[in-house]
C-alpha cells in the first residue's frame, strides 16, 4: 500500500477521542511501545552480525528454551514501559509472575496494565524468518492507590482497551486497534518514524489459505482433521493453499492481507492447546474481530473466556469470518468435547 505522510504519533493524537478514557495515557503507552519496538527491530536486523542469536541455556515459565533475543526484547519492553511511568502493572510471557509498577512517588495511581509477548516466534530468528511482538492493554479493576493484583490481569479479552502487534520482517510494522478498526504503520528506518501505510485493515470475508502445523495432524481433534480434508478437496474454490510460518504474528498478518485462517487446536500432545490466552490469543482476537474476522476456541468466542491463570493456554482459530465459521461447524459436527 502507498505510504502516507501521517506518522503514528499524529494518528494517535488525531484519534485520541476514540480512546474510551481519553486523557493522554494512550499516547504515552504507545510512545513506550513504539520506542521499544524500534530498539528491538534494530537488534533483530543485526541478528546475523552480532552474538544475539541462540539459546541462553534457561527455560521460561512455559518450559520453552529462552533465546537471547527473547530476554533482550523482554527487558527492553518492560524497562521502557516502567520508565514512562504510565502503567501500574506488566505481565510478560517470559516472566513467572506479573510486575507491580508503583508509578510517580510510588503512589500506585496509574490506571493501565500491559500484557506482552515480547518476541513471538523467536526460534525463527537464526533462520531469518519474520518474528513479532504482541501486546494488550487493559484498565485496572482494583482501586487506584493500591498495588495491582492478579485480578487485574485475569480479565476477559472483551475488556481490552487496546491491542496490537509489531512484525519484524522485510519491513517493521506496528498494527493496532483501540476498538475503532485496525491500522498499520511501517517504520522508515532512515529517520526512525512509523508512518501510516495500511489504513483500515480488513480480513476478506473468505480466503484460500489455511495455516496449521500439519505435522501434528494425527494428534488433532476429529473436527480439525475433517476441516483440513475439506480444505484439500478439489471442489469450488478449493483446494486451499497451505501456508504455515510458525510465527503467530506473521501467519495472522499474512492472512489478514490475503484472506485465510490460522489454526492451533488442542491435541493429544497439548490437551489445552499451546498458545497463551492472555498474551497471544486475546490481543490477536481483538485485532482480528476489529478487522472483520472471527476468533474462536473452536466452539465459542475467545474474548469471552474468563481467564483463571496468568499463563493459561487455549486452542485458537482465527481469520476470515466464513472460514472460522466453517471450522466451528466441523468441530460441532464431530461432537469433539474440549479436553
Amino acid at each position: 500500500m502507498k505510504e502516507s505522510n501521517k506518522t503514528l504519533g499524529e494518528f494517535i493524537i488525531e484519534n485520541q477521542n476514540d480512546f474510551k478514557y481519553s486523557s493522554g495515557e494512550l499516547s504515552r503507552i504507545f510512545n513506550s511501545i513504539r520506542l521499544a519496538a524500534k530498539v528491538v527491530s534494530y537488534k533483530v536486523n543485526k541478528a546475523g552480525l552480532v552474538d544475539i542469536v541462540g539459546a541462553v541455556g534457561e527455560k521460561n515459565i512455559q518450559g520453552e528454551d529462552q533465546q537471547k533475543l527473547d530476554v533482550y526484547a523482554n527487558e527492553t519492553f518492560i524497562q521502557t514501559l516502567i520508565n514512562r511511568e504510565i502503567v501500574c502493572g506488566i505481565a510478560s510471557e517470559e516472566n513467572d509472575d506479573f510486575i507491580t509498577v508503583g508509578g510517580v512517588d510510588n503512589d500506585h495511581n496509574n490506571k493501565y496494565i500491559v500484557l506482552i509477548d515480547p518476541l513471538d516466534g523467536s526460534s525463527n530468528i537464526d533462520v531469518n524468518v519474520s518474528v513479532g511482538t504482541i501486546f494488550s492493554v487493559y484498565r485496572r479493576i482494583t482501586p487506584n492507590g493500591t498495588p495491582v493484583t492478579l485480578e487485574d490481569f485475569l480479565q476477559p479479552g472483551i475488556n481490552q482497551v487496546a491491542a496490537g502487534y509489531v512484525i519484524y520482517g522485510t519491513s517493521t510494522m506496528l498494527v493496532y486497534t483501540t476498538g475503532h478498526g485496525v491500522n498499520g504503520f511501517t517504520l522508515n528506518p532512515a529517520i526512525g518514524t512509523f508512518y501510516l501505510s495500511h489504513p483500515n485493515m480488513k480480513f476478506p470475508i473468505d480466503g484460500t489459505i489455511y495455516s496449521v502445523n500439519e505435522g501434528n495432524y494425527v494428534h488433532f481433534p476429529q473436527g480439525v482433521k475433517n476441516y483440513i480434508k475439506y480444505c484439500q478437496l478439489e471442489e469450488e474454490d478449493r483446494p486451499y493453499t497451505s501456508r504455515y510460518i510458525g510465527s503467530l504474528v506473521s501467519d495472522i498478518h499474512r492472512n489478514m492481507i490475503k484472506g485465510g485462517i490460522y489454526l492451533y487446536p488442542t491435541s493429544f500432545k497439548a490437551s489445552k492447546g499451546k498458545l497463551r490466552l492472555l498474551y497471544e490469543c486475546n490481543p490477536m482476537a481483538f485485532i482480528v474481530e476489529q478487522a472483520g474476522g472471527k476468533a474462536s476456541d473452536g466452539f465459542s468466542r475467545v474474548m469471552e473466556i474468563l481467564p483463571t491463570a496468568l499463563h493459561e493456554r487455549t486452542p485458537f482459530f482465527c481469520g476470515s469470518y466464513n472460514m472460522v465459521e466453517k471450522v466451528e461447524e466441523f468441530m460441532h459436527k464431530a461432537k469433539w468435547s474440549k479436553y
